[in-house]
């Protein structure tokens, strides 16, 4: 968990920074005069950044919404209306007007700006040592690649039959008030940059222990997520391969993976968000979301219960349970006050990306099964005999479920979203290409923004 007190005072170093539209971007002559006469040392800069972490944990981004939205659009859960929570998103029926749109941009850019911040600094002016700002820096630009990345499959028309992504931006304060969509491939190309530039920053010496901060084997555990996204084959097998290749993460056990969602640092996390007793409060936490205490707006499709097999640890009795006749997830975000950290980067993850990777570039292997078994074989679950891409995508489904990567995966790959139980909230099958598979552009960014263009159908 946070240290409530550090988290505090960093928040009161970046209270004004907030999205991209022009009055947000160009705060009082009084604001501007208190951040940048507070960074003299390395100290002030760490401040800045673990306020910008503060940001990710927002309500609409990794907080709650944005997981949440890689999985009611999915065949992995429903929202049942108890509160109405996730309704319009899980039936694509989405409005620009909306807070969902809203409070997801803006939870990304204001990430963005505060990013910007500390990737606009001048290390070589401060006191303290300049590796250690590096490290900081290269924690800025993963952040600011990672940021735009979920904001361009959120928003982006990659799958949606169009070529716009989203607006990067790169400082804090710029010239460009009013940034325009730049293409997908545009918005790539910066992602790709950016992570490289990071990962030729930092170093091992300042990685926090607890992982709650991007470490130095971040920004390649993200380029295998990213190229793999893109299917650049080669660059995401070589980028998952330096993660794996560090020694410094291991493929949680069967008998520790349940409770490793209630702990600090596990050795199969690479970066995980920390949360305290302010953040997300009761019903606005995931543990709230997903289980029925309160709220319990998204429950879990028979569909994908129906996944694993006896004795997995993912299935029944260990993440999945039962609350009355509702399947649940119970063991990932456990806590239902929020307090639990939030994994971003699991090993499993690189493994997973690694596999896909290797059979991608040649389907014939074999360390395509050594690496999907090394999951298998610490689950419950049965080893694999054979693999094909169907295989591979069920095993990511099994591992990752209620992390957000369903939806991701599914558009990558150019598939529809299939009705496969009457609970979904739509009506028949959304088929990969439709306008409906990117969100609204929120309203109060396009009325703030002339250069802005609204994705069709809204």
């Amino acid at each position: 968990m946070k240290n409530l007190k550090t988290i505090l005072i960093a928040l009161l170093a970046i209270t004004f920074i907030t999205s991209c539209t022009t009055d947000n971007l160009d705060p009082s002559i009084e604001q501007e005069k208190s951040v940048e006469g507070s960074i003299q040392t390395t100290g002030d800069v760490k401040g800045i950044l673990l306020g910008a972490y503060n940001r990710m944990t927002a309500m609409g981004y990794y907080g709650r919404n944005y997981i949440i939205f890689g999985e009611v659009r999915t065949d992995n859960t429903f929202a049942n209306a108890n509160s109405g929570r996730f309704v319009e998103p899980g039936r694509f029926k989405l409005q620009a007007s909306y807070a969902d749109p809203y409070d997801a941009w803006f939870g990304m850019y204001r990430t963005i700006a505060s990013a910007n911040i500390i990737i606009g600094t001048d290390g070589a002016g401060l006191e303290g040592e300049l590796a250690e700002f590096n490290h900081y820096k290269g924690q800025a630009l993963t952040m600011r690649a990672l940021a735009h990345f979920d904001a361009l499959k959120l928003f982006g028309q990659t799958h949606a039959g169009g070529t716009l992504g989203v607006p990067y931006v790169t400082e804090y304060k710029g010239n460009d008030l009013f940034p325009s969509r730049l293409t997908v491939d545009e918005v790539k190309t910066l992602i790709i940059q950016d992570l490289k530039d990071a990962k030729a920053l930092m170093s091992s010496t300042y990685d926090d222990s607890l992982k709650q901060m991007f470490g130095s084997a971040s920004p390649d555990a993200l380029l295998s997520r990213v190229y793999l996204y893109f299917g650049m084959w080669p660059e995401a097998r070589d980028a998952a391969k330096n993660v794996i290749n560090t020694g410094s993460f291991s493929v949680m056990s069967k008998d520790g993976f349940v409770s490793s969602f209630a702990t600090d640092g596990s050795s199969n996390t690479i970066f995980a968000l920390a949360f305290s007793d302010t953040d997300n409060l009761g019903g606005n936490s995931l543990g709230f979301i997903y289980k029925g205490a309160v709220y319990g707006d998204i429950e879990v499709l028979e569909n994908a219960q129906d996944l694993y097999e006896a004795g997995d640890v993912r299935g029944q009795g260990g993440i999945l349970g039962m609350e009355g006749d509702m399947i649940r997830n119970l063991g990932k975000y456990p806590a239902l006050n929020g307090f639990d950290d939030v994994n971003i980067i699991r090993y499993e993850e690189v493994i997973l990306n690694y596999a896909e990777a290797l059979w991608r570039i040649n389907s014939a292997d074999p360390n395509v099964l050594v690496e999907l078994n090394k999951i298998t074989a610490n689950r419950g679950a049965t080893a694999l005999t054979s693999v094909n891409l169907d295989v591979i995508l069920n095993e990511r489904r099994k591992e990752l479920m209620f992390e957000g990567f369903r939806f991701d995966d599914l558009m990558r790959n150019n598939r529809s979203i299939e009705k496969v139980d009457p609970k979904q909230g739509f009506d028949s099958a959304i088929p990969y290409g439709d306008k409906r598979l990117a969100f609204p552009i929120p309203d109060d960014e396009v009325n703030a923004n002339s250069n802005i263009i609204q994705n069709d159908g809204y």
